[in-house]
């Protein structure tokens, strides 16, 4: 038995534990008079990483793990952390916004606008490189961009309507 089963559990508690916090700091944003931006594209969000993750379950559960690529997925899991940190209560799975808000500037934020996003590209990469299939690694890759185009531009045309100065 290779590393490959206790690797995709993790992952597959991970994004379960995130979708849990993202859930909750949703409904309290929304009862503190936040707003959902461009919700339509969401359900792409949504296919695209669960596919993801089923793919991974389908194809890399007797795969050899590459050391080396799970120590740069390790590290990505490090930088997941800083970046929900960063965000708090404000980190969620969709566009949420309240009105006048500050703008993040803490943590990789100070760096880039969209550290979370720059993450997941990464991890939608690396993890499957690391069970040794680039193809799917390209294929995946290439899906996120197109969903993360629509999304980025949609995030910060909400931001730069709604948003107050940043913190």
């Amino acid at each position: 038995m290779t590393a490959a089963p206790f690797v995709l559990g993790f992952v597959t508690l991970q994004r379960g534990a995130e979708l849990l916090l993202a859930s909750r700091n949703t409904r309290r944003l929304m009862a503190q008079g936040a707003i959902e931006a461009a919700p339509s594209h969401y359900p792409l969000v949504v296919v695209l990483h669960a596919a993801w993750l089923i793919g991974l379950w389908l194809l890399a559960f007797e795969a050899k793990v590459d050391p080396c690529w799970l120590a740069a997925f390790a590290a990505l899991q490090l930088l997941r952390v800083w970046v929900i940190a960063s965000l708090g209560q404000r980190w969620t799975t969709r566009i949420i916004v309240t009105p006048g808000a500050p703008l993040v500037r803490r943590g990789p934020y100070r760096i880039v606008a969209h550290p979370n996003y720059l993450v997941v590209a990464a991890e939608i990469a690396v993890l499957p490189l690391a069970f040794g299939l680039p193809w799917f690694a390209l294929a995946f890759s290439i899906a996120n961009a197109a969903v993360l185009t629509i999304r980025i531009r949609a995030e910060n045309t909400v931001l730069r309507t709604l948003s107050g100065p940043t913190s």
